[in-house]
């Protein structure tokens, strides 16, 4: 039995999911989100509570069974309280400013990097003096949170030998020694 699929999910206040046609919906504050859904796998919601049940015990269905729990989770909580990704650039001249959903780097190429971003993800920049800038991220969606903060950190991932690069805020980058004398 799958233990993540087990999970029973509490809905929030403000928080309306339907199933139609094997796509679930949810819609809450922040804003809304659609997950199509396997053949077989069902939701049952009764008193503030959504429990997800497969069809057998098969692989496939076990696989998929705590897959769909998850997205759902995901979708209600990111509907009710949003999800949020900081990443810091690390290196000397590196820094980020944006202006609309337009984010703009500098990371020690001969150009600067302009990122268009989807309208779901809000963008803000924060530099100080004598730290390392910092972009925080913040979205309902989080599959395109991610996606878009992995595109960001792929421009100049975090080098083994000094460390600079983009990198999530609380990263543990591996160091390795430099050359021996």
């Amino acid at each position: 039995m799958s233990r993540i699929g087990k999970a029973i999910i509490t809905i929030p206040a403000g928080v309306t999911i339907t199933e139609k046609e094997g796509v679930v919906t949810v819609k809450g504050p922040k804003g809304e989100l659609s997950q199509e859904l396997t053949e077989g796998i069902t939701l049952e919601q009764k008193e503030g509570e959504l429990t997800v049940s497969r069809p057998s015990d098969s692989k496939q269905h076990k696989a998929l069974h705590g897959l769909y729990r998850a997205l759902i989770n995901n979708m209600i909580v990111g509907a009710s309280e949003g999800f949020e990704k900081k990443l810091e650039l690390v290196g000397v001249g590196y820094r980020a400013s944006h202006s609309g959903q337009k984010l703009e780097l500098a990371l020690g190429f001969s150009h600067g990097i302009v990122l268009e971003l989807p309208s779901e993800v809000k963008v803000d920049t924060l530099t100080e003096k004598g730290k390392n800038p910092i972009i925080t991220l913040t979205s309902y969606d989080k599959q395109l949170l991610g996606m878009v903060a992995a595109k960001i950190r792929s421009f100049r991932k975090p080098e083994p030998y000094k460390g600079k690069g983009v990198r999530f805020v609380g990263e543990n980058v591996r160091r390795k020694a430099g050359k021996s004398a």
